[in-house]
């Protein structure tokens, strides 16, 4: 059941993201580019998931009309690579800020390979803690 409808007005070069919404407030998502042209990605970002640093890039156009389903436990972020784009999504929770985070675009451990050079980001977006280099010991235990 989606309970909130977002809408994002954005021009060539900016990449929005990567944003999540941690439980009790996780939010699922349905996205679409209503004008332009956008690559949409949504990466694991949760180190005890076994798909961890995984992700999935989906380029989405007003011509096409084609939905990206995000599930809540996952970050979320997109690049304009049209002149303008709009880009509308469908969530199952409101936004909460105590439960608000994120991740570098750029994290190496996601290593998602952005289209975009010398992106335009939102200082919020400038000011997300990366993800941590080394999380597993030897023995391949959470260290």
């Amino acid at each position: 059941t989606f309970v909130q409808d977002n809408s994002s007005h954005s021009h060539r070069g900016v990449i929005r993201g990567m944003h999540f919404q941690r439980a009790p407030h996780a939010q699922d998502k349905l996205v679409r580019c209503a004008h332009g042209e956008v690559i949409d990605v949504a990466a694991d970002h949760d180190p005890v998931s076994p798909t961890y640093r995984m992700h999935v890039a989906v380029t989405l156009k007003d011509s096409e009309q084609t939905l990206l389903y995000i599930p809540g436990k996952y970050a979320h972020g997109f690049g304009v690579l049209s002149d303008e784009a709009v880009v509308e999504y469908k969530m199952t929770d409101t936004y909460h800020p105590e439960c608000a985070g994120g991740v570098p675009y750029n994290d190496p451990v996601l290593n998602i390979p952005w289209p975009i050079t010398d992106p335009v980001l939102s200082k919020q977006d400038k000011s997300w803690a990366p993800l941590p280099a080394k999380l597993f010991s030897s023995n391949n235990e959470i260290a």
